[in-house]
């Protein structure tokens, strides 16, 4: 049985924020995350200050995280942000946000889909000779809100083509606008995960608090075993419309699994302290 991996992804909760965040504010909840059992953090990005500038302090976070049994993922857009996230060693991801949708492609990362592939190519070898993984975000994965084709075999041929000729092995389907529905999400995983064995994939989904729990069952049941949320749902990507849909709580989806008798590894004391400590983040 494949491990139940949680990632926790502060990083995407706090970036769409008007306030600029403290950079001790952000270390002190991310250390408190550290502490929680969690199998990575999305706790950073090396993007342009311009395009997202709550992430402009990313370093300074990291030099004053603790030490911890979890791993640290970092949102680079380019190569100029892959060179950036390799220098430090403590960082074990870098993560790719790759859209199926040619609009959201060019409003996330300003290129086409074909520019982003080439740009993955690049940033692969980069993560490669420094020893990091790179872990793609499949972007617009269940459905699209810009009038394009979408179907589950568009997103299946990308992750084919992202592994065979990339070697891509870490793939998050994410759910950008809160598109899914069990029955979607049930249907890509229940395709895309016997078609490609050696690819890792992951569910990142974008929902209403309300949606999480059968969000998380199709999802599970269909094989999933990585999974993405934040603390009470908090962000979105700014990227994507006017109108955030916040990310996946991750205290519906540990409620979930904890009433499905699906161990999760997770410290819950600590977990609900730091549920408290995001009081001092978010408004």
């Amino acid at each position: 049985m494949q491990e139940l991996k949680l990632i926790e992804c502060p990083r995407d909760a706090m970036q769409g924020l008007h306030d600029f965040v403290p950079t001790e504010v952000k270390i002190d909840y991310i250390n408190s995350l550290l502490k929680c059992g969690f199998h990575t953090i999305d706790f950073g990005s090396f993007v342009s200050p311009k395009a997202i500038p709550q992430m402009k302090d990313t370093a300074e976070v990291l030099s004053g995280l603790d030490a911890s049994d979890s791993k640290l993922l970092a949102i680079i857009a380019n190569e100029r942000g892959a060179n950036d996230a390799v220098a430090f060693d403590r960082i074990d991801y870098l993560g790719y946000p790759f859209s199926v949708s040619e609009e959201f492609q060019k409003r996330n990362t300003n290129a086409s889909i074909e520019e982003s592939f080439h740009r993955v190519e690049q940033i692969k070898e980069i993560a490669d000779k420094h020893n990091k993984e790179l872990v793609l975000y499949l972007s617009m994965g269940f459905g699209n809100p810009y009038g394009e084709p979408w179907h589950p075999d568009i997103v299946t041929s990308w992750a084919e083509k992202l592994y065979s000729q990339l070697d891509i092995r870490i793939q998050a389907l994410s759910d950008t606008i809160g598109a899914a529905n069990p029955e979607t999400v049930s249907d890509l995983f229940n395709t895309i995960i016997p078609s490609l064995t050696e690819v890792e994939f992951g569910a990142h989904l974008h929902t209403i608090p309300e949606n999480a729990a059968s969000l998380v069952e199709g999802a599970y049941n269909a094989g999933c075993r990585r999974f993405d949320g934040a603390i009470k749902g908090f962000g979105g990507c700014p990227m994507a419309k006017d109108d955030l849909t916040g990310n996946m709580p991750t205290e519906r989806m540990l409620y979930w699994f904890e009433a499905n008798k699906i161990e999760t590894g997770i410290n819950m004391d600590q977990f609900n302290e730091s549920m408290n400590k995001s009081l001092q983040v978010f408004p």
